[in-house]
């Protein structure tokens, strides 16, 4: 007596299916598809990668070593500004770091934790590599 392994296989195959034009590979689980087809979905909606992501991505796949954009650079003196929950941060880079109400951080990424209580890309929060205030 053969047991339908999880209730929503069917419709997750057909939904694959939909999105992708061809069946899915036997072993994808459920819950994988399910993400894969609302991702396929969001990248409809509003756009993929970057093509510089998607670039670099084939490139690893491929085992070839990826183009990967460094940061831009922080030099003393540069100041940021950025406004959450109400509230405006100022932030001065400083010779090893960043000082923020009086404090020095190590990081972009230590303060935007702190500010936040959530782990967040320092660059991103403070708009410095596309999407301002993005999570990471």
């Amino acid at each position: 007596m053969g047991r339908n392994p999880h209730p929503d296989r069917p419709a997750a195959l057909q939904d694959w299916a939909a999105a992708f034009g061809t069946p899915p590979p036997a072993f994808l689980s459920v819950g994988f598809m399910q993400k894969a087809c609302a991702y396929e979905a969001q990248c409809r909606r509003h756009g993929g990668l970057p093509a510089t992501t998607r670039r670099a991505l084939k490139q690893i796949a491929t085992g070839e070593k990826a183009e990967v954009a460094k940061a831009p650079s922080l030099s003393p003196g540069a100041h940021f500004v950025r406004e959450w929950n109400g509230r405006t941060y100022q932030v001065h880079v400083v010779t090893g770091g960043f000082e923020m109400d009086g404090k020095t951080w190590r990081s972009l990424s230590a303060i935007a934790k702190h500010i936040t209580g959530a782990t967040w890309s320092g660059p991103r929060f403070f708009g410095l590599n596309g999407r301002a205030g993005g999570r990471a």
